[in-house]
């Protein structure tokens, strides 16, 4: 059984999906800087934003799971960070291809009845 991982981080850069699970945690420890052992999960998506893949560390192995959209794009966010972490609820939104990003919109200030 898959494991429920402490923390989700999505990988802001996209990356090559013929890159397999030595590739991916290559980039972790290298260009983030993180073990891919340490308990969470890292979040891989394409140029076009349509496939995304998960790596899990289980504590004896590590998970490769891949997820393709056919209508719409994975929702992943613009910062300047190399990394973003979610929520299980926000991953959970994610993953069907809702923006996730909207579940919770802050009112403007300037909003007047």
């Amino acid at each position: 059984m898959m494991p429920k991982p402490n923390q989700v981080w999505l990988v802001v850069e996209p990356v090559d999906m013929r890159i397999g699970i030595d590739g991916l945690s290559q980039k972790i420890q290298n260009t983030l800087g993180r073990t891919p052992c340490d308990g969470s999960a890292y979040a891989f998506r394409n140029k076009r934003q349509q496939r995304l893949k998960l790596l899990i560390w289980d504590g004896t192995g590590v998970w490769l799971c891949q997820r393709r959209l056919y209508r719409g794009q994975f929702k992943w966010p613009d910062c300047n960070t190399p990394t973003h972490g979610l929520t299980a609820e926000e991953w959970a939104w994610l993953m069907t291809g809702v923006d996730w990003q909207r579940l919770k919109a802050t009112p403007p200030s300037h909003w007047q009845v």
